[in-house]
């Protein structure tokens, strides 16, 4: 197994640690005013779904897991479970929701995902990079204010609150990025 350094954990990624495979939901580096940096992890155990949070050194060493990828096309929602389609086979699979990590208040019906498998099991789920979704509440522009500042609140389709420019209005769509829901243009066309 590629050992890696522990500062290159990113979400997605899958490890082998203290004898279990877990896949990485969340990773961030804390730098203390004295002494050396250390990543925080949050992961989640692929046999029993349990999550937890662990802290490495970024010197610190783990070994990581060689994932496939697969596309699978989104058919539905039952409850935290989440049904795919094999686009090649047509088989259907269920996987818990929580694979898409934050993104997954930006799935639609018939999205192609893409599927990171560990010895065919499900490890992660990628949605697109972004989504076309339309705003369907937007506060008002404040007079005055500068243009660099100026991002307001909205509210999208989907419930999702994100900030957009002055110039983006309730029923425009918008084109947001899925990683982390900000604005990246208003939608062509």
């Amino acid at each position: 197994m590629p050992k890696m350094q522990a500062n290159q954990m990113r979400p997605g990624h899958v490890i082998e640690h203290e004898g279990e495979r877990w896949t990485i939901l969340k990773s961030q580096i804390n730098t203390p005013g004295k002494g050396a940096a250390v990543i925080q992890v949050e992961m989640r155990n692929l046999r029993t779904g349990a999550k937890k949070d662990e802290r490495w050194r970024t010197v610190d060493t783990v070994e990581r897991l060689i994932t496939e990828e697969k596309e699978y096309d989104y058919l539905f929602s039952t409850g935290d479970i989440l049904t795919l389609m094999d686009k090649e086979s047509f088989e259907q699979i269920e996987v818990p929701a929580d694979l898409c990590g934050e993104a997954k208040q930006f799935l639609q019906e018939g999205m192609v995902l893409t599927v990171d498998l560990v010895e065919g099991e499900p490890v992660a789920v990628h949605l697109p990079a972004t989504v076309v979704l339309e705003v369907t509440q937007a506060d008002p522009v404040v007079k005055g204010q500068t243009a660099a500042s100026s991002y307001k609140p909205a509210v999208l389709s989907n419930g999702v609150r994100i900030m957009v420019p002055p110039f983006v209005e309730s029923g425009d769509r918008v084109v947001v990025r899925t990683e982390d829901a900000t604005y990246v243009e208003r939608a062509k066309g």
